[in-house]
């Protein structure tokens, strides 16, 4: 009996967390900032930064984050850009897709990253706190060589 009755209890938890479920669908970017070492919030991605999360059934996803004050190239074609060019669309952008973990006690995600705008995290898994309430997840990456921690807002749309 106490065997079922914790067994029960097990069950429970695991189907009325359901974080996975919750994650689900198409998320726009409410804000991109970083924590510095200092306790300051500051933009990390300018003022208005754009951006969506898409998260689907089975925890693939797909992630942009764009700067919005990135300037446009002076040629139309991109492989003509210039030096300072390149660095503002790299600096302004952080893309990866590939499939996402939701660890519900201590409220961690796992991005396990199949590509990056960023090589070096591909075929890595990124573990970051989070929270999600009334539609809006945030989450803190892992602190910067500086010691900022960027942080992640998002609103779900659907």
């Amino acid at each position: 009996m106490t065997l079922a009755i914790l067994a029960g209890l097990a069950t429970r938890d695991v189907f009325a967390a359901a974080p996975e479920s919750q994650l689900q669908g198409t998320w726009t970017l409410v804000a991109a900032d970083r924590l510095l070492p200092d306790g300051r919030r500051v933009d990390d991605y300018g003022a208005s930064p754009t951006g969506r999360l898409i998260i689907d059934a089975h925890g693939r996803y797909s992630l942009q984050i764009f700067k919005s004050e990135r300037p446009r190239f002076g040629a139309d074609d991109k492989a003509l850009g210039t030096a300072d060019e390149f660095a503002s669309a790299v600096l302004g952008s952080s893309t990866h897709y590939g499939t996402i973990a939701v660890n519900a006690q201590p409220h961690t995600l796992i991005f396990r990253i199949e590509a990056a705008s960023f090589p070096n995290w591909e075929g890595r898994n990124q573990e970051r706190d989070y929270t999600l309430a009334d539609g809006i997840l945030t989450y803190r990456v892992p602190p910067r060589p500086d010691g900022a921690i960027p942080i992640s807002v998002w609103k779900k749309l659907d």
